[in-house]
Order: structure tokens, then sequence, then C-alpha cells
């Protein structure tokens, strides 16, 4: 990876698109990964858990989509069950996902992001 920063987007997501426009606004330097493009592979999404600044299950959407697959959120609260699912249907990660300096973080608020640039 070529930065320091990298936010893990979806470009249908305003929490995404938010998210590129407060690093742009901060003048970080940061690398984009269309997760969706380029989906996380098992040891990918390990080191992820590994690393995570939240609890395992946010990593999960619990969204419309997780409900259209008949979903219940009790499956998802291992690393097991977590990494199973977001290898089957990487739509369900959460987003923005960003990784700085061997951390990642769930970064849906302002607030969070810019807590993660300044740490």
């Amino acid at each position: 990876m070529s930065q320091d920063l990298q936010i893990y987007f979806n470009p249908n997501c305003s929490k995404c698109r938010s998210a590129l426009e407060i690093l742009d606004a901060e003048n970080a330097p940061f690398e984009v990964v269309r997760y969706l493009d380029h989906p996380l592979s098992r040891n990918q999404l390990e080191t992820v858990l590994n690393n995570l600044s939240d609890p395992i299950a946010d990593l999960v959407r619990k969204d419309s989509r997780f409900s259209e697959l008949g979903l219940d959120t009790a499956d998802f609260d291992t690393r097991d069950s977590v990494v199973n699912l977001l290898l089957k249907h990487p739509e369900l990660m959460q987003r923005p996902l960003i990784h700085k300096n061997g951390k990642w973080s769930i970064a849906r608020s302002p607030e969070k992001i810019l807590e993660i640039l300044r740490a």
C-alpha cells in the first residue's frame, strides 16, 4: 500500500463520500480502496479484525441487504462468523473503514474520521 492511510470505500455510500471530503479538506494523503471491486481475502479480513478498534460484530452492516438474506444479528458476533459472512457477502462490510498505522476503524462520523487523523 502506497500511503499510511487507506479508506475502504463504496462510491454509493454517502458516509464514504463525506469521509473523502473530510480527508481532502484536511489535506491528508490517502489511498482509496474500492473493496467491492477488490474484496478482502480471508487473511486480510482476519488482519482487520485483529486490529479493529471497534467490536468485531460492528464490521457487519445490519441493513436491508442483511435482512433480505434472512440473517440474524446474533449469528455474527464471532470472528469466524464475521469473516465467513464478509467473504460471501462483501457488500455487508461496514463502511467507511479506515486503516492507519496498522489500526483499523469504522469511521461513520466526521468526529471519528478527525480522531483517526489526529491519532
